[in-house]
């Protein structure tokens, strides 16, 4: 079926970003690369604009592809610049995505992917094999650090060049059900690494942030030690806080086995009961516990009847 100009510029502007006016025409590596980076990085769709009446031609047999002669492709400073600027954002994606895989396997690999993805668009095409020797070779002496990306990118896409050539032309594809399942497949796969990759990093964002606000906060806490260590120096017991002398007080009461607000009387008659009955002398079986237990009834007492005896 004749491919219809109209209906490539409307899905170019209903879903350009998504390659859709690619998968119209047959160039699934160049939409599988609009998939994955959202139109070339959010704007290089728009250069699509301009060459989709060529493209449109090239579908319907109209324009032969350059291939048909077949010439080396000429070397393109734009194919190259964006072989290495879509491996080094590969290699990032699987080195967040797949942290338990080993860097020295999973950059190249993801690079050299990256790298024969760009490689593959349009009529061109290049040898992945070459492309993933490159890359590993030079992972090797960069042992897989995080950095290693772009000397690795760059030393891949200097071996898609010089392995570029045309396609291979009169060989039938599959039909539409196929593109669209290998497509959604090689989706899957790299938004499940990035997804993993987006949760580390907004993880590092979240711990970093939250570093951020206790520096922050750092002077406001060492203003407030101050003053806690100076109000405690001080002496004073008429600046300790109401919650801590509540405390202090209920904890009292109870020790003393009494209800929140008792008299005086009370508080007096419950601890000479209670004093007698947990004295060290009349408990020399478990004298530990009683000297302990004798000494809170003492504190008890002087933190309920002191207060009350000086006022009276």
């Amino acid at each position: 079926m004749a491919k219809q100009l109209l209906v490539a510029y409307g899905l170019w502007a209903l879903g350009g970003p998504l390659g859709l006016h690619h998968i119209y025409l047959g160039r699934d590596s160049h939409a599988l690369l609009w998939m994955l980076t959202l139109g070339g990085f959010g704007c290089a769709w728009l250069w699509d604009f301009w060459h989709l009446p060529a493209w449109v031609a090239t579908a319907n047999g109209v324009t032969a592809p350059r291939g048909a002669r077949g010439r080396v492709p000429a070397l393109s400073g734009l194919r190259l610049a964006g072989q290495v600027a879509v491996g080094i954002y590969f290699g990032l994606v699987a080195a967040l995505g797949l942290p338990w895989v080993p860097g020295m396997l999973v950059q190249p690999l993801a690079v050299g992917l990256g790298v024969h993805l760009v490689s593959s668009v349009g009529d061109q095409t290049s040898e992945v094999l070459s492309i993933l020797t490159a890359a590993f070779l030079t992972s090797l002496l960069f042992q897989g650090r995080v950095l290693a990306v772009v000397p690795i990118s760059l030393a891949a896409s200097i071996a898609a060049q010089r392995r570029r050539r045309y396609r291979a032309r009169g060989v039938a594809g599959p039909g539409l059900p196929a593109r669209l399942y290998h497509l959604g497949l090689a989706w899957l796969a790299f938004a499940s690494c990035g997804l993993c990759g987006a949760i580390r990093v907004l993880g590092t964002g979240q711990a970093l942030l939250h570093a951020a606000g206790q520096v922050l906060l750092l002077p406001l806490r060492v203003v407030w030690l101050v003053v806690e260590v100076l109000g405690f120096s001080g002496g004073n017991p008429v600046q300790e806080s109401s919650s801590g002398w509540r405390e202090r007080q209920q904890r009292a009461y109870e020790l003393l086995g009494l209800p929140v607000g008792s008299s005086a009387e009370d508080v007096h008659r419950s601890y000479r009961e209670l004093v007698k009955v947990w004295h060290p002398d009349h408990n020399r079986h478990r004298a530990e516990e009683a000297q302990r237990r004798f000494i809170e009834l003492q504190e008890a007492y002087e933190e309920l009847a002191g207060p009350r005896r000086a006022a009276g």
